[in-house]
């Protein structure tokens, strides 16, 4: 008869115990964008809501951004860096293949030798990195993950591409999640739709550049973020509904339960619209963070969850929907407890 393995017991709930953020110091004006692609602040703004946004400086490095948020986040929730045991990294802007760069945010944190990775999911990433970092800890492998939304997309886009140079920035926001008395992590509704996965992609794999600079040496065009921005605002309209009440179901809510929203910040019009669909409360505080910080894929949410709580619209413990949607199609969604930040 084969032995019985031992059980490990996790915790029964979890929930983000503090917060923690990094925005560039360079603020990009749509003035300053606009030229490179013929358009105007006006256009920038009617189309996207933003007026501004951030990029990182040459020392505002993917690691140096993920550790800066981190030590902040580390701070809010009370939790040292040897009491983390799972550091894990949502980002599409890490241009290394290998190794990933969440081993090496750990290492500058002073950690002890977590277990560390990246993920890929594109905008959605936060979200799906929160999930497992919520499943990691109820299941007992670990007591407390640190994850982090980070981005550099200003070293993937093309500063001519109408469609992505007013659009993308930089930052990285990161949480701590860990053992909680009450339920501050609810239940994940995500997916994926590979039918759309040309919507939001890279232009070309590595081995076509590779290519191209063989046969063409200096004249080769590296690799751009593509995006069909109509396709990706129809798919978000008309797809996210469903997630989102899903998502309030589950948690055990109704959509005028919720103290705020808290949406991938992709596109203004976007947001207005998933807002008017939910019809949530007036009282439910809605992040629009991508006013001043731009679209900043996988470290949106917790920038605009910090830009919440900093400007006094809701507060820690409050109930709030995050939902994100990205290159994949990916999506998720779930109910939270605001986390602590100072």
């Amino acid at each position: 008869m084969a032995a019985r393995l031992a059980q490990v017991d996790g915790a029964e709930y979890t929930a983000m115990l503090g917060l923690g953020v990094y925005r560039p110091g360079r603020v990009v004006t749509n003035d300053e964008v606009a030229g490179p692609i013929n358009s105007s602040d006006e256009w920038i703004r009617t189309r996207s809501g933003i007026r501004t946004r951030r990029f990182a400086s040459e020392e505002e490095t993917v690691i140096a951004m993920s550790v800066a948020a981190a030590r902040d986040a580390l701070e809010s929730a009370g939790v040292t860096a040897d009491q983390i045991d799972c550091v894990i990294v949502a980002t599409s802007s890490w241009l290394l293949l290998t190794p990933a760069a969440a081993p090496q945010i750990a290492t500058e944190l002073g950690m002890n030798h977590p277990a560390a990775f990246d993920i890929s999911a594109g905008c959605a990433g936060f979200c799906h990195a929160l999930t497992l970092a919520s499943d990691l800890v109820k299941g007992g492998t670990a007591g407390h993950v640190l994850v982090i939304g980070v981005e550099r997309l200003t070293d993937t886009i093309n500063p001519a591409d109408r469609g992505t140079a007013f659009l993308f920035a930089d930052g990285a926001g990161a949480v701590v999640v860990g053992p909680s008395d009450e339920p501050g992590i609810g239940p994940t509704v995500w997916g994926s739709d590979g039918t759309q996965h040309h919507a939001i992609r890279q232009d070309k794999n590595w081995i076509e550049f590779f290519r191209e600079v063989e046969e063409q040496g200096a004249d080769a065009v590296r690799p751009y973020l593509a995006m069909e921005g109509t396709a990706v605002f129809r798919w978000a309209a008309h797809s996210l509904k469903k997630v989102c009440l899903e998502a309030i179901e589950r948690a055990g809510l109704s959509p005028s339960d919720l103290d705020a929203m808290v949406p991938h910040q992709a596109n203004g019009r976007i947001i207005e619209i998933m807002a008017r669909e939910l019809r949530l409360a007036e009282s439910c505080a809605l992040a629009e963070d991508i006013e001043e910080a731009g679209n900043t894929s996988a470290a949106s949410i917790p920038l605009a969850m910090e830009a919440l709580l900093r400007k006094g619209e809701t507060k820690p413990g409050a109930d709030a929907l995050l939902v994100a949607f990205g290159a994949g199609l990916s999506y998720a969604a779930q109910v939270v407890k605001l986390p602590n930040w100072q």
